[in-house]
């Protein structure tokens, strides 16, 4: 049994030709490059382009700049950490001279009372 809506080869290549016409006016009515609109929207996208590589470059520089400002406050807390070091162990060295030198003190004048309850001695 035959359907009524059913296309023979005919009408198939008759809808299929008549498709690919409409396609190839459709391109063929399509504005072309040297149309002054067509110039128009090109010009248009290459300046939203420039810009928008303007941006990507404005925000490469911030974070260069940023990462610049973070390595230079690393390297001075650093620079300030190692002086803090240094005047701690300078203290400390200085702590240790004053005890051996007291020390130093206390011997001698030990010394200095020995030698004179031996010299009252004898």
């Amino acid at each position: 049994m035959r359907h009524p809506n059913d296309n023979g080869f005919h009408a198939r290549r008759t809808a299929a030709a008549e498709a690919k016409r409409a396609l190839l006016e459709k391109f063929a009515s399509a504005p072309k490059a040297i149309d002054p609109q067509m110039r128009e929207r090109l010009a248009a996208r290459e300046a939203v382009a420039i810009a928008r590589e303007q941006r990507r470059a404005e925000r490469q520089a911030m974070k260069v700049a940023e990462h610049a400002r973070m390595l230079a406050d690393a390297e001075a807390r650093a620079a300030a950490a190692e002086a803090e070091q240094a005047a701690a162990k300078a203290q400390q060295d200085d702590v240790k001279t004053r005890m051996i030198a007291d020390e130093a003190a206390r011997k001698a004048e030990r010394d200095r009372r020995y030698a004179a309850r031996k010299a009252r001695r004898s």
